[in-house]
């Protein structure tokens, strides 16, 4: 029994030290954003009450019986003045589910709810659910968009691993009580990384969309889409079109896919989103974005060449190695923008900007010549007018 307290005590010890620990910026950066010493949310977050049966007659070795394996890819949304994420929770069984984790500051403190995400489920059950979207739409409700896993029916028995991705639709007005929709309706075998957009356009709900041939290859249906669809509760998208293609020797030559939903600025409507290619080594996954037309939103005014962020140090090593993921970004009242990315399929962090920085960047960042030789000119371009400032400075 003392072993059984000893034991416990030191457990819930540990355990708020890790949700009390500070976060502090990290030194350097390229000033666009600041990246932040620690993560915000790792499988270690999870409560006590999840995994441990605290009952010393029944667990008297106080082992534990559920296991968290990471948490990871989280929607994000403002909510009564906290910083709320939607994780995607994986247990130790491969199963990944929604929790709701919030911080009063978005850096640090970040607590889950006591119970995990009670998902409805259609008529035909997901196997597994991740990857959820936040949207606050201007109907009313937040709609939480999320890939849900099937097996596929085509699978030849000795195949356990064919698998069929398709986009969940569910929404709240609490956070609590969730109601499940119907699955979204596309010509695409498969989709992935579908988001759905705040605005009405023209009446009706849009949606990004990532059109794939298979579960893993994205095939003919490469590129970011978007499509109109009359309703939401029954959506059916009749015609998809491709607003961001996959580009031959880029960081999205691969698979493309939007992040969260886009933030509306004077100047356009900003956005994130995950650019794959392939080394040696594997997949890498790296983000980058551009920026749409307020009026014509499939019209892509401004993309920055090259990744925004890519893994560095710690990032670079979990369960997929080498990947940064988003699909979680908050711009507060006052400007400042907070970016949730996880990090090789394991953790959650946080990096900080501005609608102004990020909008600076966007807009007068280069874009991709897609030739070694525009490069090198792009940097001549650089080094030139920076020599005629520093000339005119020098007189001066």
């Amino acid at each position: 029994m003392n072993n059984f307290s000893s034991r416990l005590d030191k457990l819930q010890s540990d355990y708020a030290d890790l949700l009390n620990r500070p976060n502090q910026k990290q030194d350097g950066g390229n000033g666009i954003f600041e990246r932040y010493v620690n993560p915000v949310l790792t499988g270690a977050h999870a409560p006590i009450l999840w995994r441990y049966d605290l009952n010393s007659e029944t667990n008297p070795y106080l082992l534990e019986r559920i296991g968290i394996n990471a948490a990871f890819n989280a929607g994000a949304i403002k909510w009564n003045d906290k910083y709320i994420l939607a994780v995607r929770v994986e247990g130790s069984d491969r199963k990944s589910f929604f929790a709701i984790a919030e911080s009063p500051n978005g850096i640090d403190q970040f607590k889950f709810w006591d119970y995990p995400v009670r998902l409805p489920e259609t008529a035909d059950p997901d196997t597994n659910v991740y990857d959820i979207r936040l949207v606050n739409h201007e109907d009313g409700y937040v709609y939480g968009l999320f890939c849900t896993e099937r097996r596929d029916p085509a699978a030849p028995l000795h195949d356990q691993s064919m698998a069929v991705a398709a986009c969940g639709i569910t929404r709240t007005k609490d956070l609590i009580n969730w109601e499940r929709l119907p699955d979204l309706v596309t010509k695409s075998p498969q989709q992935r990384n579908v988001v759905l957009h705040p605005e009405f356009v023209n009446g009706k709900y849009a949606f990004y969309t990532r059109p794939q041939d298979g579960f893993i290859d994205a095939g003919n249906g490469g590129g970011i889409g978007f499509g109109l669809s009359n309703s939401i509760e029954n959506a059916v998208i009749d015609e998809e079109v491709i607003i961001d293609d996959k580009k031959y020797h880029t960081v999205y030559e691969a698979k493309n896919g939007l992040g969260p939903a886009p933030i509306k600025t004077e100047s356009g409507w900003l956005h994130l989103a995950h650019g794959v290619r392939n080394t040696a080594a594997g997949l890498r996954y790296v983000l980058y974005m551009f920026m749409t037309d307020l009026q014509d939103i499939t019209k892509v005014t401004y993309k920055p060449s090259g990744y925004f962020l890519a893994p560095e140090g710690e990032e670079r090593i979990g369960d997929v190695s080498n990947v940064v993921f988003s699909n979680g970004w908050i711009a507060d009242k006052d400007g400042r923008v907070f970016i949730y990315y996880a990090s090789s399929d394991t953790r959650m962090h946080v990096a900080t900007s501005s609608v102004e920085r990020l909008t600076d960047y966007v807009m007068n960042t280069p874009a991709d010549g897609l030739r070694s030789a525009s490069s090198v000119d792009a940097i001549y371009s650089l080094i030139d007018r920076n020599k005629a400032y520093l000339n005119i400075q020098s007189v001066r």
